[in-house]
């Protein structure tokens, strides 16, 4: 065996994160087992060896210098390429579920179509999209019944059929969940001046208005006692949405200042899912607290806490850089700059937040004259040019795998790892991100297990561990709990 090449690193550090089996740690070094003669990522499922038994390398080159092969369980070489087969066959899978979800009958037939057992079905869709292949598979349904309903005025009864639902009692029962309307009112949207939405058992209007309170000078969202309303582009066209928030449903308003087409209301109605949270159930992590007494003491004064979403996946990019390291009064305040200088007029008295090819047209200079830094500015407005220029597609992130996003996220500078957690948590909407390093949520884990401090990083990763697979809703039930 030729001459060892070692890591510039610590030994005893590479030992400890190579016992965690953190995937987080995959790519920052390689181990060597020498009594095997393979390589692998720090993750590898396989048994652990004697210490005296392993080494590291900072690279597939120098391990296999040291004259080692590659581990044919952990697969180091394809992490490297940044190809995942397990990614690849359920995102491959993803897609043919999406394409026509009445090919499928249940999560069984899912696991055959791929040629896995239910178990490791289930782990690679928790893992790639935090949902049960059950969960997915029910939301496919929905989405193509909504394309059936409205894009082609189908019958309910087609529109289930289409969707691959095999009563109508699913149907109207999944829908209705997931798009807070019947599929014969959904199907007529852009008829009347505005619809109306049902909102979910025990819904906690005061974390939406909250959401839509963060910028009380702002033109673009308010928050009057239970109403609040945005000013936005609905397909290019400057409209102002207004939700009345009753006690079991939100009557929305849409005015604009002509005619909206019908894919305009389809998007006014999909904004308005979003706000809601209508896709974050919390029954699941809620029924978690008979088995759990921290679950049961973070959701009690709580319960039915969903998590509001973005309106669209740009305005949470920009939230997040803009509020990076600066309070949230600051952030609001630089918000409001950039939708002043860059947003479209909706009224009198309102200005709808900009799209990405409006903030790709400013120049660094135009935000350093409103309090943003040049490395902030520098961040917003390269990040909205690659997305102008089809380099960037965050809108498409929404049907990807979850680290698929992650990825492309890190790649854009600016966004560390904090900040690519939260905007999957609050503009994606996955259910399982915990946006560590975010001092907000260190806080309330220390009030809350009684620290003598602020956890750092590793720590608050282990105290939020026992919450998977629904850290998205636990951190939003952390971040609460410092409210109160």
């Amino acid at each position: 065996m030729g001459a060892m090449v070692e890591l510039v690193l610590e030994r005893e550090e590479c030992l400890r994160r190579f016992q965690e089996k953190d995937r987080a740690h995959d790519g920052e070094f390689l181990v060597g087992v020498l009594t095997t003669g393979i390589y692998c990522l720090p993750s590898c499922r396989a048994r652990r060896p004697r210490p005296e038994n392993v080494r590291f390398f900072p690279d597939e080159s120098a391990a296999r210098s040291a004259g080692l092969r590659a581990c044919k369980r952990c697969r180091p070489d394809d992490f490297y390429r940044r190809f995942d087969p397990d990614r690849e066959r359920v995102r491959s899978l993803a897609a043919a579920v999406r394409a026509d979800p009445a090919r499928f009958a249940d999560a069984a037939a899912l696991a055959r179509h791929a040629g896995l057992g239910a178990t490791k079905l289930n782990a690679l869709f928790r893992r790639s999209y935090h949902l049960t292949p059950a969960d997915f598979l029910a939301r496919a349904r929905v989405r193509a019944a909504e394309e059936l309903l409205f894009g082609q005025r189908a019958s309910v009864l087609d529109a289930a059929a289409g969707g691959g639902f095999e009563s109508a009692s699913a149907f109207h029962e999944n829908f209705r969940a997931l798009t807070g309307m019947t599929p014969a009112a959904y199907r007529e949207l852009g008829e009347t001046p505005g619809f109306r939405v049902a909102l979910p058992p025990g819904f906690r209007a005061e974390e939406l208005l909250g959401f839509f309170g963060r910028d009380e000078h702002g033109r673009t969202e308010r928050a009057r006692g239970s109403t609040l309303g945005q000013a936005v582009l609905l397909e290019g066209t400057p409209a102002r949405i207004e939700l009345e928030l009753g006690a079991a449903e939100a009557r929305v308003t849409v005015t604009a200042e002509r005619r909206l087409s019908r894919s305009a209301w389809r998007a006014a109605h999909e904004r308005v899912g979003r706000w809601l949270g209508l896709e974050s159930d919390p029954a699941a992590f809620e029924r978690r607290g008979s088995r759990s007494r921290d679950i049961a003491r973070l959701v009690r004064a709580r319960p039915g806490l969903r998590i509001p979403r973005s309106g669209s996946i740009f305005e949470g990019l920009v939230w997040v850089i803009v509020g990076a390291q600066v309070n949230v009064r600051f952030a609001s305040v630089c918000r409001a700059a950039l939708i002043e200088l860059a947003g479209t007029p909706v009224g009198t008295d309102s200005r709808a937040h900009p799209t990405p090819e409006q903030v790709a047209r400013l120049d660094y200079a135009d935000l350093e004259c409103r309090q943003f830094s040049r490395r902030k500015a520098e961040y917003l407005i390269d990040a909205a040019r690659a997305i102008d220029a089809g380099e960037l597609d965050l809108e498409g992130g929404r049907f990807e795998p979850v680290s698929l996003v992650e990825e492309r996220l890190s790649a854009v500078r600016g966004l560390g790892p904090w900040s690519v957690q939260y905007l999957c948590l609050r503009a994606y909407g996955f259910e399982d991100c915990a946006p560590i390093g975010d001092v907000a949520l260190a806080e309330a884990l220390k009030r809350f297990h009684e620290l003598p401090a602020r956890p750092e990083a590793d720590d608050a990763a282990r105290l939020m561990e026992p919450f998977a697979p629904y850290r998205s809703l636990a951190t939003a039930h952390l971040w609460r709990t410092l409210a109160s």
